[in-house]
């Protein structure tokens, strides 16, 4: 007899084929309202690879999400249906616009089926393709929490990179810059061109010693105001965390946002009308304690109660 979603929440952590949240794993998309998906891929940073390795550890580490949020008294698996499709595949893993077409190409299958996806990374990069896949048809809002905007042009005569995703998005009228805000900008560079393109474009910037003169709640109501009413993508690099929290990532900044004030700062985004979120940039290998990637499921699940209780909306509201 298969588990039913009850009794599999309730087995043993430590027992059973490891999967997203210890959702089914299942790959047809048929009633499916939230896909589950990873994405082992690497090939853009520009120094410490290992968040190839992301998505596993974040499985195995998501085990320990439970199913009732313990502030908002959200379940999502009680909102809707969700499962882990397994993870994003590529036919020639060196070639760059080769997994810009894979990454592309998946999620493409997902949105067509009317499904929200929420996805484990990899390095910032693969952002760029999920957009191409869903927000093809009219450009979205972005909350882009990181310790870097991710604007650059290009390192070492590419294009495709790690700094370069959310460049690429807008130049492709993905993103609408008047919609998007950066959040926990830090750490010295050796240019400033990726702050000074996200600011000459219109990106609301709030750099990280803003933030904390802000505070958590006036970041979220401006957060709220600068996205609005309309869809927007979700995505959070781990290194927008203080390293003392998420060690395990490639670009790590000190001083950076604490995990209390992540799970508020997500907290403070419900019922906005998000399409799509992720959470990328966990490399296990440099943590060996696993702490970065529970952080990373923790704030995955944050972001699932987010975006069930959007879609719980929307049904309710036909």
């Amino acid at each position: 007899m298969m588990p039913t979603d009850e009794s599999r929440m309730s087995q043993p952590r430590y027992a059973g084929v490891p999967t997203f949240m210890r959702t089914p794993y299942q790959t047809d998309l048929t009633d499916l309202d939230i896909a589950l998906i990873g994405i082992p891929y690497d090939g853009a940073v520009t120094n410490r690879a290992g968040a190839r390795h992301g998505p596993r550890d974040i499985r195995d580490k998501s085990s320990m999400m439970r199913a009732i949020h313990h502030v908002t008294k959200v379940n999502p698996y009680a909102l809707c249906n969700i499962a882990d499709i397994g993870d994003a595949t590529f036919e020639a893993l060196f070639d760059h616009d080769a997994v810009v077409r894979d990454i592309e190409s998946f999620f493409a299958r997902v949105h067509k089926a009317g499904v929200v996806p929420l996805s484990a990374g990899g390095d910032h990069s693969v952002s760029y393709p999920i957009l191409k896949a869903i927000a093809k048809d009219e450009p979205v809002g972005l909350i882009h929490i990181d310790a870097h905007t991710d604007t650059w042009d290009e390192f070492q005569g590419s294009k495709f990179m790690h700094g370069t995703p959310f460049r690429r998005a807008h130049e492709d009228g993905l993103i609408d810059a008047s919609r998007t805000i950066q959040i926990g900008i830090r750490g010295a560079q050796n240019t400033s061109e990726g702050w000074d393109y996200s600011l000459a474009q219109g990106m609301r910037v709030v750099f990280m010693e803003e933030f904390t003169q802000m505070g958590v709640d006036a970041v979220i109501q401006e957060a709220r105001r600068i996205v609005g009413d309309g869809p927007a993508y979700l995505t959070f690099d781990v290194d927008g965390l203080d390293p003392v929290y998420a060690p395990g990532t490639g670009t790590p900044e000190i001083g950076g946002i604490t995990t209390i004030e992540a799970q508020a700062l997500l907290r403070g985004l419900r019922h906005l009308n998000l399409i799509g979120a992720d959470v990328v940039e966990v490399a296990p290998p440099f943590d060996p304690s696993g702490n970065t990637s529970l952080v990373g499921a923790t704030l995955m699940y944050e972001m699932l109660c987010l975006l069930a209780e959007v879609i719980a909306d929307k049904k309710a509201m036909k």
